[in-house]
């Protein structure tokens, strides 16, 4: 048998990234579930809960559940409606095939105001003469009963014979429960058969006959395991380090890893690929001076480093997009370089081409010799008008006149005026 724990609910809420408190809908059915518990603490947001093809004999433990809304109880043992009064959003409820007999029980559901649908076929009451009628007229929030639509001229009969319907009802139900208390006392007294014996017996539709084939299924089922099961060889466990005490470079998990040195931020970089969907809890790092080690689902995966880390100030992130677990750990030495010691390495080749580039360059106009216009000197090709046309100058070009040096041998006169005194007509 199987109880309803928090690992069996979050097993069945991985729609919901197993989260218990957000829960709205949970299947549970064919768990051979005895009793409900828990559900009601656990998730009360739950709006559809699925609990049909198990065991369970009574209602009980989902009165804090004020959201939900269909509940689902069919092929189980459950013997009187009770436990729903304060469900208040409650729409549909299924007990088919079970054991309600005590059909006056009916009247607990007129507390839930929003009832529309109730599924009652394959009990003992479903039996009763006048069945339909009474929970027609015991319920008139209900739509339809059993999958059939309650019609107005159906409610309105039901209601106007309710006292005639109610007194019949009342003793089909006390003279089922006699013979129900009889069903009892005589299973009690029942002697203990073997196996063989019990399956060729046939046997009655009652809670206790349920219970008692779902225990010989489970004991046959345990018969068989242990029957077929062979013992399985147990390794010794893998050793991390070798006789000295190093460790070891281990890939148990058969993964991709990248791994490299940072010399830049003085620190080692570990990348592992792990799978996107895997959960955290399922990782386990450990930073050693010499070593890390990785466990995947119970997995190791451990490498070594050529220079000691320093684990204290180590770090293991992982990617929200990816997955990718990214472990840093920093040298415990940090090694001093020089600065220059990069461009001592460097060859002459390379230094040239690094000063040839930090050189500027002197541009220069290319003009083709051949592309200028040529002086005519014939004056035999130049007309009369334009040999006779004042000289017009096409352009004028600024020039810059440089002093001339003084030549020693010239002699000045001392009476010669400047220059400037001239006059040019």
């Amino acid at each position: 048998m199987v109880r309803i724990s928090e690992d069996l609910i979050r097993k069945r809420a991985e729609h919901n990234e197993m989260m218990l408190s957000t829960l709205e809908e949970v299947s549970l059915h064919q768990q051979e579930i005895e009793r409900i518990e828990f559900i009601d603490k656990w998730c009360k947001e739950l709006k559809i809960l699925y609990l049909q093809s198990n065991l369970i004999p009574r209602i009980e433990n989902v009165s804090h559940l004020k959201k939900l809304e269909y509940l689902n109880l069919a092929l189980n043992n459950v013997e009187e409606i009770s436990g729903l009064e304060k469900c208040e959003s409650l729409k549909k409820l299924d007990l088919t095939v079970n054991f309600v007999g005590r059909i006056s029980s009916v009247k607990r559901l007129q507390a839930n105001a929003f009832l529309e649908e109730l599924y009652l076929t394959g009990n003992p009451c479903a039996q009763f003469e006048g069945y339909r009628d009474y929970v027609v007229a015991t319920l008139p929030q209900l739509i339809s009963l059993d999958g059939v639509e309650i019609e107005k001229s159906e409610r309105i009969t039901a209601q106007q014979n309710y006292r005639f319907i109610e007194d019949n009802i009342m003793r089909q139900e006390r003279e089922y429960l006699h013979e129900r208390e009889l069903e009892k006392g005589a299973y009690i007294e029942e002697e203990v058969i073997d196996d063989h014996e019990f399956w060729q017996k046939p046997s009655k539709h009652t809670p206790e006959a349920r219970v008692e084939i779902q225990k010989r299924i489970e004991k046959q089922n345990a018969e068989k395991e242990g029957r077929h099961k062979e013992p399985k060889e147990v390794k010794p466990p893998r050793s991390l380090f070798d006789s000295c005490g190093n460790p070891l470079n281990i890939n148990e998990a058969k993964i991709d890893f990248s791994f490299e040195e940072d010399d830049e931020n003085q620190c080692y970089t570990l990348e592992l690929p792990v799978y996107k969907h895997m959960d955290t809890s399922l990782i386990d790092v450990d930073v050693q001076t010499k070593h890390v080690c990785v466990k995947l689902k119970g997995k190791v995966f451990q490498l070594t480093f050529p220079r000691e880390v320093n684990s204290d100030s180590s770090s293991a992130k992982r990617s929200q997009i990816t997955g990718h677990l990214l472990i840093t750990m920093p040298y415990s030495k940090p090694v001093i370089r020089d600065k220059k010691s990069k461009t001592d390495t460097q060859s002459v080749v390379e230094l040239k081409k690094a000063a040839e580039k930090r050189q500027p360059r002197t541009q220069y106009l290319e003009v083709d010799p051949n592309a200028g216009s040529k002086v005519e000197l014939n004056m035999s090709k130049v007309s009369e008008s334009e040999r006779n046309a004042p000289y017009r100058p096409s352009r004028l070009v600024a020039k810059s006149i440089t002093p001339a040096t003084k030549d020693p041998n010239l002699e000045i006169p001392d009476d010669l005026p400047p220059l400037d005194e001239f006059s040019f007509s």
